[in-house]
């Protein structure tokens, strides 16, 4: 009896098993509401914008002090991972370094120091622990050690970059100068955005983005002086250019070249600073350092990119419109080589003293022409 009570247990069980499954399966379902296909014509969420945040400089000598963007979190300048010997090392090469990056010889690196830091992506000064950081994690980035130390291999790479974003060193690179455009393609500056009244003429889009970037840049604070931001050129005609070229010899691609971004008319030169003694556009270290500490040139480097400019890191004042085409040109080596095959550039000399007058010497003897290929330009 046992056995037989056990089996009817079991077979029981087994029969209650295959009831709930049949009754699982067979259960009439709702069916899902049809979804209907998607459409290429329906309306798509926009993708959020986020506005480039401004990033305040702390280099020093002390400047002017920008706010911050609205929620943004300060840096804490003492902190960072890299080693403990790099911000003393920055701090000092800052102002002590020897070396020529751009083919002549410089002190320090005081004048780049606003382009190192946007690059690096911190507002902290080179001394600082964050600073030797953050460059740390760019160098490690960029194929190079990371040490956390500014040195002339760490440039050479971030001035390969920033070559890179001017549209007329990409155009020079495969041997070509840049078109000029025509007479009815310019448009002309009125008297008070020239410096001294000039007649200053620039392609009417570059000129449109130029007067919204004055605009924010008042706006922000950062003009203080009526000069500051006014153009002191703008469009140059390339003959008149090729002439100055062979009178005054100092085309050699630095400071001048044989085809300058002026001729396309996207570029500009803005009254940034000058040192006592100084023009606006001299490029002795003197004046470029007094332009690096400027309030208004550290808010340029970090802002006029989102203008459509471009900085000529050797050229404070030098600043390229990206937002259209240059015209179709024509081949570097046919453009008129005069005055581009010897080293020396006046503008780079300071003004000369008061001092007694020196006899001028005698003439040299003509030289036989260099059979030397042209340099290609790199300048402005």
């Amino acid at each position: 009896m046992k056995i037989l009570r056990r089996l009817i247990w079991v077979v029981g069980g087994l029969a209650v098993l295959i009831a709930v499954f049949f009754a699982w399966v067979l259960w009439p379902s709702r069916p899902s509401p049809a979804v209907p296909p998607p459409s290429v014509s329906a309306p798509r969420e926009p993708l959020a914008y986020e506005p480039p945040t401004y990033l305040p400089s702390n280099d020093p000598p002390s400047s002017p002090t920008f706010a911050p963007t609205a929620g943004a979190t300060p840096e804490d300048c003492q902190a960072g991972g890299a080693s403990t010997s790099a911000a003393p090392v920055n701090a000092a090469s800052l102002t002590t370094l020897t070396w020529a990056p751009f083919g002549r010889d410089e002190i320090g690196w005081e004048i780049y120091a606003p382009h190192v830091a946007h690059e690096i992506q911190t507002a902290c000064a080179p001394g600082s622990n964050r600073f030797a950081a953050a460059l740390a994690r760019w160098q490690g980035g960029h194929g190079l050690k990371s040490t956390g130390t500014f040195d002339p291999e760490t440039f050479k790479v971030m001035l390969v970059r920033w070559h890179r974003s001017r549209p007329f060193v990409k155009v020079n690179g495969e041997g070509i100068c840049p078109g000029a455009p025509s007479a009815a393609m310019l448009a002309a500056a009125k008297p008070e955005e020239s410096y001294g009244g000039k007649t200053i003429q620039l392609r009417p889009g570059a000129l449109d983005a130029y007067r919204r970037m004055v605009a924010e840049a008042k706006a922000a604070g950062v003009v203080r002086d009526p000069r500051t931001l006014t153009l002191f050129s703008g469009f140059r005609d390339p003959l008149a250019d090729a002439a100055r070229c062979a009178s005054d010899n100092n085309c050699q691609g630095v400071s001048r070249t044989i085809c300058s971004a002026h001729r396309t008319g996207l570029a500009v030169d803005l009254f940034i600073a000058a040192a006592p003694g100084f023009g606006p556009d001299s490029s002795a270290d003197p004046n470029r350092l007094a332009m690096a500490r400027s309030g208004v040139y550290r808010w340029m480097v970090v802002n006029a990119g989102r203008f459509g400019f471009v900085n000529y890191v050797f050229e404070p004042w030098h600043w390229e419109w990206t937002g259209e085409p240059m015209l179709p040109g024509v081949p570097i080596n046919s453009l008129p080589q005069a005055g581009s095959g010897n080293p020396g550039d006046p503008l780079l000399t300071p003004p000369p003293t008061s001092s007694p007058p020196v006899a001028a010497p005698p003439p040299p003897k003509a030289r036989p022409p260099s059979k030397a290929a042209p340099r290609r330009p790199a300048g402005s």
